[in-house]
């Protein structure tokens, strides 16, 4: 049996990263971020500024480095004992910020935990969904048995934060945000959380792991670009996230400011209403009249729409080369990217054609949603594609509004077609076509972030078949071809990948990390810096 590569030889990493602890300084950091963190609790919304919080305060069995690899956390080691069971070693010595020691029973609450937090706007039972039981072999070893060979779990299980079975047993998310329950294994504690302002943390010095360097951190949430800007460059803050592309070049000639960059893994795109089958509200004739069907079911449309997007012209002109134009979920050289499936160039009269095969020669009214405060550039994005959609004849309402209204009105489906975007933290495309494109089923933890409600029976099969291939080779041909299906198919309209910069003061020290994620324990003082 072929195990997942990604669990090659950890334990001996795991030693390495100890012995890579930095000494701890007495030192305080003022980091501003670009989006809203909206909950404290790590298993209520799965977010990218959420699993950035999460990973200050609390730690999960697994985790990922900067490139996405996979590495020990609260494990040490991991390894399949039977085809559909794991069984996982557990770190000594590791205590919560109250001082309980961290055992297997912290791990089977955790993982009974997920499932059932309420409301979850994106739910982390993706993650847990494959866990049939958990056995308890002694404090420091766990099994978990699967339906199945299933060789994700190790990856899935980085992205779940561990909780206290006593501390946590009645928690609700409120307690969380309110931060007495914030209490995890992490590198920093919990101090104070203002929504929409900042999270104040202090330095764990009971962490298990290399000490951070900062004995305060304050995360202040600037979700506004000039104002992050003008932070940064008045000394306001020590370091900025999702710095703006139009000021990217004039930043590198500053010397107020250095520049720490790396390519991403976030793919922004586009998605459309699969929901309705008859009328929708948000689409209508060119007069203003219901149309008796969605158009957007019909594939012929939406690919009329996809090869109507100038995805070169929007990573030229308005992400200014700070992104690259994609046809599929992940970059090239990632688990399951798909060799030869590139952008098309935009033809508006093969648009104009398919419109016309589908029944709508002179087009349609519809509307295009998506944040103002959330990806770089989101706002502008939406206008752009607006316009490239009118030249087809679809005339293009634009709405964009701040993230947290559109998430909560992409939950609920209220959206013709919306922008969207996917960071992929294991750079594996299991993780998107599981979460922006299955068919969203409770029983499998599927398409927890499918806003359209996207289905096709056939990428499902070949995705389903994939996560419970061991060997590597063949479930990557096996995901490949699942992200080909849904690609022809339109389930989304990639348009590009992100590229991750931040912006810092002079004498740090940054590892950028592929994942986006603005962490503080990523941040230390260069040597000889004061």
């Amino acid at each position: 049996m072929k195990q997942s590569y990604r669990a090659a030889g950890l334990a001996a990493v795991s030693a390495l990263a100890i012995g890579l602890s930095l000494p701890a300084r007495a030192q305080n950091i003022t980091i501003a971020v670009g989006a809203q963190v909206t909950s404290l609790d790590p298993h209520y919304h799965a977010l990218s500024p959420n699993f950035a919080v999460a990973e200050m305060l609390f730690g999960g069995l697994t985790t990922f480095d900067s490139s996405g690899r996979l590495q020990p956390g609260l494990a040490e080691s991991w390894k399949p004992v039977a085809p559909d069971t794991w069984e996982f070693k557990l770190r000594p010595n590791v205590t919560f910020h109250n001082g309980k020691a961290f055992t297997a029973e912290d791990v089977a609450f955790t993982i009974g935990r997920v499932p059932t937090v309420p409301n979850s706007p994106s739910s982390y039972a993706i993650y847990t969904r494959a866990v049939k039981s958990v056995e308890v072999v002694d404090p420091l070893t766990v099994r978990m048995k699967t339906d199945g060979p299933y060789p994700l779990l190790p990856t899935d299980l980085a992205q779940v934060s561990m909780l206290d079975s006593e501390t946590h047993a009645n928690a609700t998310t409120e307690g969380f945000n309110a931060g007495t329950l914030a209490v995890g294994t992490g590198p920093f504690r919990f101090v104070s959380f203002r929504s929409g302002d900042r999270l104040e943390l202090e330095r764990n010095d009971s962490y298990w792991g290399p000490k951070p360097a900062w004995s305060r951190v304050s995360y202040r949430i600037i979700t506004n670009n000039g104002a992050r800007m003008a932070a940064i460059l008045a000394g306001d803050v020590d370091m900025i996230d999702q710095v703006p592309t139009n000021d990217i070049a004039r930043l590198r000639r500053e010397n107020r400011v250095q520049i720490s960059e790396k390519d991403g893994l976030r793919v922004i795109f586009l998605g459309t209403d699969q929901t309705r089958d008859g009328e929708s509200p948000f689409i209508q004739d060119n007069d203003g009249k219901p149309l008796p069907r969605n158009p957007l079911r019909d594939v012929r449309v939406r690919r009329a729409l996809n090869m109507a997007i100038d995805r070169a012209a929007i990573v030229a002109r308005v992400m200014e080369g700070s992104a690259l134009p994609t046809a599929q979920f992940l970059p090239p050289g990632t688990f399951g990217y798909v060799p030869g499936l590139e952008p098309a160039r935009p033809d508006i009269d093969a648009a104009k054609k398919l419109l016309a095969e589908a029944g709508y020669p002179n087009g349609f009214r519809l509307n295009l949603s998506g944040p103002n405060d959330r990806y770089l550039n989101d706002a502008r994005i939406i206008q752009a594609v607006g316009q490239m959609w009118s030249r087809i004849g679809i005339q293009t309402q634009v709405e964009a509004q701040p993230w947290t209204t559109f998430v909560a009105r992409r939950s609920r489906a209220e959206f013709g077609t919306f922008l969207s975007g996917w960071g992929t933290a294991s750079a594996e495309a299991s993780s998107p076509l599981r979460s922006l494109t299955a068919t969203p089923s409770r029983d499998k933890g599927w398409g927890g972030s499918n806003g359209g409600r996207y289905s096709n029976p056939a990428a499902d099969a070949k995705l389903e078949a994939a996560l419970t291939e061991l060997d590597d080779s063949k479930r990557e041909a096996l995901l490949q071809e699942a992200t080909r299906l849904t690609m022809e198919d339109v389930g989304i309209m990639p348009i590009h990948i992100q590229k991750n910069v931040w912006a810092m003061r002079p004498g740090l020290v940054h590892d950028a990390r592929a994942d986006e994620l603005t962490r503080a324990q990523d941040v230390r003082p260069a040597a000889g810096a004061r």
